[in-house]
């Protein structure tokens, strides 16, 4: 079986000269222009190719370029000093200048003509392996979406298009090349990209290609879940978190990726969908503005609702609540990481986070120092506050928190007194500064047999 199927009769590209498309070189990275040049020096073909050349024409500022050309990858690395090669599902060269890499991949081919010089191995209709040249054409059919096949070629600075891609930026449209069944098959994961690419673009998916997902969705669940973790990165973490989130869950996929979330979500929690959706757009506001964010805080909040669940059930059933968190952590945790990998060091902080959050309610002097003082506070602190949806007091909770934090350390001590305080903002706020006590000297140990003490 081909992986994707085509006529004997190759297809026509329609060239857009460089008068009739808005793709400027001022735009493309010098890295990636260096490799365009010396490729094309040495005679090879030479393409900047896929989300690079599709963003550009719409407007936008990439930040990966991609190369296509008819060198081999052993031919790229013999151009470059700088170049190591990669992969083997797919054979790639990787040119380094400094912190940025320019993909170079050489076109691949559909294996027809039975002299490839290359290797494709398909295991029930899935490519595990695939290192087939071919030309420009064999390559653009290869292509998963038509908007991501277009070519922008160095030698005459023309775009090519060989598979209808502008007319689908024209229609801001989501079309696969070729039997959308067929390509689901090959890389399930393509379903991800398509809700993906629709909610980063503001695109619409074609019907055709949304359709199998009712059908086909299940073949996620067989995917790599290291491989699901970097999509999951690119879902949620690219600046378009909420409108992928909500992509995913009209798509009907939200459920083979995070299945906790799905089935918290399913019971009707408008809190929590509260949580969830301001989450994620906290986590994009905070990319527009170029802060850093980090993973563990939103899958926190993905998971929110089935860990909190599963710990009010342990606890109602009697079991103490330090251990019902722990173990309602660990169950969730366990669960989704058979789905999407994630790494150990992120499930740590999101476990921390759900945590510290039932000893927010616990406003009682050392208690609040030492929550104050905790490593994950500032993170859980802000998790307390995505949470004010669920009820009057929780409100009220984060508000009180909030102004312990802008208190002088003695005058937050004085609020509180020696124990627990009902939690209102005028706990702390109208407490006033404390009264100095006076100290008691303690006796100075000098007396009947003692000679004057050390």
């Amino acid at each position: 079986m081909n992986p994707v199927s085509r006529s004997d009769v190759p297809p026509v590209p329609r060239i857009v000269p460089r008068e009739q498309h808005s793709i400027s070189r001022k735009n493309i990275s010098k890295a990636a222009l260096r490799v365009l040049y010396r490729l094309n020096e040495a005679g090879y073909d030479a393409y900047l190719v896929g989300g690079a050349v599709r963003d550009l024409l719409l407007g936008g500022h990439p930040k990966d370029f991609d190369v296509a050309t008819n060198a081999t990858p052993e031919q790229v690395k013999g151009l470059f000093r700088n170049c190591r090669l990669i992969g083997r599902r797919f054979r790639l060269a990787h040119v380094v200048f400094g912190p940025e890499i320019i993909e170079v991949a050489t076109f691949r081919g559909t294996g027809e003509d039975g002299d490839s010089g290359g290797d494709r191995h398909i295991v029930d209709g899935r490519i595990v392996r695939d290192n087939i040249w071919g030309s420009i054409e064999e390559d653009a059919i290869r292509r998963d979406f038509r908007v991501n096949a277009l070519y922008y070629d160095i030698s005459d600075f023309s775009v090519r298009d060989y598979v209808g891609g502008m007319q689908d930026l024209e229609d801001r449209s989501m079309r696969l090349i070729g039997d959308p069944e067929l390509r689901y098959r090959e890389d399930p994961v393509r379903m991800l990209r398509a809700a993906r690419l629709a909610a980063k673009l503001d695109f619409t998916i074609d019907p055709a290609a949304s359709a199998p997902f009712a059908t086909l969705g299940h073949l996620l669940t067989e995917a790599s879940p290291a491989r699901l973790f970097d999509e999951s990165l690119k879902l949620f973490l690219a600046g378009h978190g909420l409108k992928s989130f909500k992509m995913l869950e009209s798509c009907g996929l939200l459920k083979f990726m995070f299945p906790a979330t799905a089935r918290a979500l399913e019971r009707g929690d408008h809190a929590l969908r509260a949580l969830v959706e301001q989450g994620l757009a906290n986590t994009d506001a905070r990319i527009a503005d170029g802060k850093s964010v980090t993973p563990a805080f939103l899958y926190a909040v993905l998971l929110w609702g089935e860990v909190r669940d599963q710990a009010r059930g342990w606890i109602m059933q009697g079991i103490d609540d330090s251990d019902a968190w722990q173990r309602a952590a660990a169950h969730v945790v366990g669960e989704q990481c058979q789905r999407v990998a994630i790494p150990r060091r992120f499930t740590l902080t999101m476990e921390e986070i759900w945590a510290l959050q039932p000893r927010f309610e616990h406003i009682h002097r050392k208690r609040v120092f030492r929550l104050l003082s905790h490593p994950r506070f500032r993170a859980a602190f802000d998790f307390l506050l995505l949470r004010a949806h669920e009820s009057a007091r929780m409100r009220e909770l984060g508000e009180w928190w909030h102004h312990a934090q802008q208190l002088p350390p003695e005058m937050l001590a004085a609020a509180l007194g020696g124990g627990g305080v009902p939690v209102s903002e005028s706990t702390v706020s109208a407490s006033g500064p404390a009264r100095k006590r006076r100290r008691r000297r303690k006796p100075s140990g000098k007396g009947k047999g003692d000679a004057g003490g050390s």
